[in-house]
């Protein structure tokens, strides 16, 4: 299964998916594409750098959402993407993009979802006052963060912690979960039962 990674920034997540790959545990799944929507993300050097193909859609050159997603899915037709995983994407995506990838689109969220969905999670929770947040890998639905849910870590709330303290061990369990998703979704071992995700035995 040919996947497209859709990145906006530093690429930390794509960069555990490439690694993966190189490890070869990834298959049957392969990284086909990385596309951002931000040129110069620091993202798509990553990709270059692991020999995968990246493509630039700037969101700012298009008058609208729907022009700017008819611009990302025509650069995923041309590069016979069958799913997608978004690694740090900073744009939501609407029903017209996300019915072209039916059950085929993954997320990592840094917080334990339905709670902080949105930007900056760990900081949520940090105001929030929760002693356990973590972070979760669901199938994307037209809401935010509000997808079946495949996988989620749990990550204790530290004495002392900030947002970027928080954030970096939240990541360690993020680029864990993220590649084993996507190598289940490749192997079409998710099943959606209504709200429910069902991991099939290999």
């Amino acid at each position: 299964m040919r996947f497209a990674v859709l990145v906006s920034g530093q690429g930390t997540n794509l960069q555990a998916l490439l690694d993966a790959a190189a490890r070869g545990e990834l298959a049957p799944a392969e990284i086909a594409l990385v596309l951002s929507n931000k040129p110069g993300a620091p993202a798509l050097a990553r990709a270059v750098a692991a020999g995968v193909a990246t493509a630039v859609v700037d969101h700012r050159a298009h008058p609208d959402r729907r022009a700017f997603e008819e611009a990302m899915l025509l650069e995923l037709r041309r590069a016979e993407i069958d799913a997608i995983v978004l690694a740090g994407f900073m744009r939501i995506l609407t029903e017209h993009f996300v019915a072209a990838f039916p059950h085929r689109i993954l997320n990592t969220h840094p917080a334990l979802c339905p709670a902080f969905p949105g930007v900056n999670a760990p900081q949520q929770a940090l105001d929030y006052g929760v002693v356990v947040t973590g972070c979760t890998v669901h199938l994307v639905d037209t809401g935010v963060d509000t997808g079946p849910i495949v996988a989620q870590a749990a990550v204790p709330v530290e004495d002392g912690d900030d947002h970027d303290s928080l954030h970096d061990r939240i990541r360690v369990h993020e680029h864990r979960l993220l590649p084993e998703a996507t190598r289940l979704l490749a192997a079409g071992r998710l099943r959606v039962e209504g709200r429910r995700v069902r991991i099939l035995p290999g």
